[in-house]
């Protein structure tokens, strides 16, 4: 148990260097599909089965078509491509540390962590996520749809042509 956690930890950090330093925005995408793979592994060794497949549907199979599908009608060429300045490139950097250390800094009380329900071996399964989600969080599950339908309207409006 413990060699497959390292292994998919391994996987997992080497695919997501490789989707950061890759030159290839194609292989960037298949890169991080074996991260998201990697990751659903995790949720597995987490005994959170129903997690672990709603994150390989969702992620590695809506999400990561369409950006293969984007990154294809973009058509991306190294000669339409500007090439950013060195000073647009250090800033970039100085930004993203910055931003890491906010993020760093805002999370650090959260390692300890305080279980808000008792632990037991059913917490990851589908009867236990779907008495959450439509008990104690039904609003928050109702609004979410709402935005994702007004997302999807908004989508449709913007791609459509004016005649």
């Amino acid at each position: 148990m413990t060699f497959l956690f390292y292994m998919l930890s391994a996987i997992m950090i080497i695919s997501a260097l490789l989707v950061v330093f890759s030159t290839n925005p194609i292989n960037s995408v298949i890169y991080l599909i074996i991260c998201f793979i990697a990751m659903a592994g995790h949720y597995i060794l987490l005994n959170a089965q129903f997690l672990a497949v709603v994150h390989i549907i969702v992620y590695t199979g809506a999400i990561m078509v369409l950006f293969l599908f984007v990154i294809m009608l973009l058509n991306l060429n190294k000669a339409i491509i500007p090439q950013k300045s060195q000073l647009t490139r250090i800033s970039a950097v100085v930004t993203g540390g910055l931003f890491f250390l906010v993020v760093l800094a805002a999370t650090r009380q959260t390692f300890e962590i305080h279980p808000r329900y008792p632990f037991t071996g059913d917490i990851g399964l589908v009867k236990e996520v779907g008495k959450a989600l439509f008990h104690e969080f039904l609003l928050p599950f109702e609004m979410s749809s709402v935005l994702f339908i007004s997302a999807m309207v908004g989508a449709v409006m913007f791609g459509k042509k004016d005649n």
